[in-house]
């Protein structure tokens, strides 16, 4: 129980602002005309249980007008039952979107935001596949949240109305017991609460397994679409080398154990069907045949008798309610803890980042256009050292090429990008400058060219004859016909055409500081050493930090920063 209110106060945390958010007038609108539209399910609900009654009393007194009457009044329930339910179903379709709008905008901006989405990889717990818990998880989480309430609402207030009728409709019974006679009034409401309780406590204890078993499901599915996704990124590098032969049995294993996980999730299923199945049947035929003696005797009418059962079945229909959501349920809180998974990983990866006493790299500016690292230290996520007591100053357009550990070069890159904290010193970054990093395959987000290549700056702030004039500089003039087309242009482009487009966007950027990580390392001797004399002739007081293995390309540096 203590853990159960654990995971509600933490959801409530995450996604409970949603309500108090910028469009909370809106949002509290849809919210009330949701209740007021159950509520009118509820009128429509009563009403049809009281026409009923009646409907079987003209049957039973073969009175042909009050048959008419109920004819006529069964098509203006049909037509308001109409309105209610279309209404209210595009009322909550509207107000789940929004919440679910609301949470995946609150999750990415935290998730994408100062290179947390790279960070938090780092982290330990269970954050895998951030984009099936934002893209999915949130989807059921919010979605299933306001189905649970609306219906766990509608139940209470259907128990509220059906108790008092129901009350009415059983009277009061007498048990004798020979000496003693008890008058037992609403006798059908206490038979209905024995009836409802004993069905929710097994159905709750037979279906203890399937939480674990969705999550477990949901979380292998996750990881099947992952690699799929991954595999289907770097097609043309899989092709290449011909490895498939390594995917496809890599895919089969990932399946098998989906096929795990569903049979787990079956085997749990079939415990609540088995019980579920039986229980839809009894509740049928049960409340006829508790209420059937009173008919038989003489008691009631054949419509009370009708209505009794409506009202029973309507009742003990309420009560059930943990019986008949518990799959739902299930499988919302396996979507609920994922997207909280996700979440505190990135709460706890903003406490690591500014734990007093711990050891982190500090990222300042220094007042003049220089880079400056002071008695810096680079560590691994375990502790162990890569680099020790860096002192250097870079000015700017000096030309320096970084030699070492490639990996450690590349942590050093990484802390000056403000993407690796572990370690400790300082990195003083040239105030006011940009910084461009260049890896050795560029991103190259899908749509038009154009916003490709100046990704992330908008396409419209570079004139045609810009973009075309630098195209032609960097050797892939063929592609100026394409640059309003649109495509997925790291599975279309060829990689040293997509090493060509990095050499393009730094030259419409021009950034003052440039880190080079084998940017152009697809390409011939010839053409890379072309493109550093460009850089060197476009962009010549811009500083350019380099780690390459080409020993023509490092003969240009000026200077060596060897890393120990």
């Amino acid at each position: 129980m203590k853990k159960t209110g654990k995971f509600f106060i933490a959801f409530l945390q995450l996604a409970g602002p949603f309500w108090f958010s910028g469009k909370r007038l809106e949002n509290l609108a849809l919210l009330l005309a949701l209740i007021v539209l159950t509520l009118g399910q509820i009128a429509i609900s009563v009403t049809i249980t009281v026409w009923s009654a009646d409907l079987f009393d003209s049957l039973e007194q073969r009175s042909m007008s009050r048959l008419l009457t109920q004819t006529g009044l069964i098509v203006l329930i049909f037509a308001f039952n109409i309105v209610i339910t279309t209404a209210h179903l595009q009322i909550k379709r509207r107000l789940q979107l929004n919440w679910r709008g609301w949470l995946s905008d609150q999750l990415i901006s935290q998730w994408m935001f100062a290179g947390r989405h790279y960070l938090v990889t780092h982290m330990p717990g269970e954050h895998d596949n951030p984009d099936g818990r934002i893209a999915e998880d949130i989807r059921i989480a919010t979605e299933y949240a306001i189905d649970l309430l609306h219906s766990l609402f509608y139940s209470l207030i259907l128990l509220i109305s059906f108790v008092d009728i129901l009350w009415t409709l059983s009277g009061t019974v007498t048990l004798d017991l020979g000496l003693l006679a008890i008058g037992i009034p609403g006798h059908l409401v206490l038979i209905a609460l024995a009836y409802a309780a004993t069905a929710s406590s097994l159905a709750l204890w037979m279906g203890r397994p399937l939480t674990l078993a969705t999550d477990h499901r949901q979380t292998m599915e996750a990881n099947f679409r992952f690699a799929l996704v991954k595999a289907s990124e770097n097609s043309q590098s899989i092709a290449l080398i011909r490895g498939e032969e390594h995917e496809t049995p890599h895919f089969r294993a990932l399946f098998d154990q989906i096929a795990s996980a569903w049979q787990q999730q079956t085997r749990a299923w079939s415990r609540i069907i088995m019980f579920s199945s039986g229980y839809s049947v009894l509740s049928m035929a049960f409340p006829i045949l508790v209420a059937a003696p009173r008919y038989i005797l003489g008691s009631i009418t054949l419509g009370t008798l009708m209505q009794s059962a409506q009202a029973f079945q309507q009742m003990v229909s309420a009560l059930s309610w943990p019986v008949d959501n518990m799959g739902k349920v299930a499988e919302w809180q396996a979507s609920v803890e994922r997207v909280l998974g996700l979440s505190q990983a990135l709460v706890d990866l903003e406490q690591e980042i500014v734990r007093p006493g711990s050891a982190r790299i500090l990222l300042t500016h220094h007042p003049e256009p220089v880079l400056q690292f002071d008695q810096l230290c680079i560590t691994r996520l375990d502790g162990a050292l890569c680099v020790k007591a860096l002192n250097q100053q870079i000015q700017q357009g000096e030309r320096i090429l970084l030699t070492g550990n490639p990996s450690h070069c590349i942590k050093l890159f990484k802390a000056i990008a403000g993407l690796w904290p572990w370690g400790k010193g300082r990195i003083l970054l040239p105030a006011g400058q940009t910084l461009f990093f260049m890896p050795p395959r560029p991103y190259l987000p899908t749509g038009s060219l154009r916003h490709a290549i100046c990704y992330p700056l908008h396409g419209d702030q570079f004139s045609d004859r810009k973009l075309q004039e630098n195209l032609r500089l960097a050797g892939v003039k063929d592609l100026i016909p394409l640059l309003d087309q649109s495509d997925d242009w790291e599975k279309t482009l060829l990689r040293e055409q997509q090493q060509s487009l990095g050499l393009v966007r730094l030259l419409l950027q021009k950034p003052q500081w440039i880190f080079m990580q084998e940017p152009f390392d697809s390409l011939d001797p010839d053409t890379q050493m072309r493109f550093m004399r460009l850089i060197e002739q476009k962009l010549p007081k811009s500083s350019v930090i380099g780690l390459t293995n080409q020993p023509s390309i490092q003969a240009l540096f000026s200077r060596e920063i060897k890393l120990t």
